[in-house]
């Protein structure tokens, strides 16, 4: 996997419910995002990159399970500019594994959300799904 030389910003948020571990949901945004920063407050989470190897495990995923077309239309779907974002579920993240999810209900505790910023956005997902 050769990483392309894009300027980007990575964000990704999610709540944090009363029942959940602050803790293990900062493991489960450190598992899926290595290179990110994490942000908290007591109600949410927020992680952020500058640098495309951060979605690398995503990258993986996406071209082991062959599951481009979902990311694709997720992506496709959500772009609007210069930015696109798709949904994580944030319990298989925990697990280390990756899980898209086309809803947000689609994950019980809700899920991660990643929004995607780039001058060049075309490029990211040309990578993300083609390369």
């Amino acid at each position: 996997m050769k990483i392309p030389n894009i300027n980007c910003k990575i964000e990704m948020f999610c709540t944090i419910n009363p029942s959940e571990s602050l803790d293990k949901i900062e493991k489960a945004i450190s598992n899926i995002f290595p290179y990110s920063i994490i942000n908290n407050n007591n109600f949410s989470i927020s992680a952020q990159s500058k640098e495309l190897r951060s979605l690398e495990k995503i990258y993986q995923s996406i071209h082991n399970n062959k599951s481009q077309k979902n990311y694709l239309r997720s992506l496709e779907d959500n772009l609007e500019d210069n930015s696109t974002w798709f949904y994580l579920n944030k319990q298989a993240a925990f697990v280390d594994q990756i899980a898209i999810c086309e809803e947000s209900n689609e994950s019980p505790l809700g899920p991660i959300k990643v929004i995607l910023t780039s001058s060049n956005i075309d490029g990211i997902i040309d990578w993300m799904i083609f390369d």
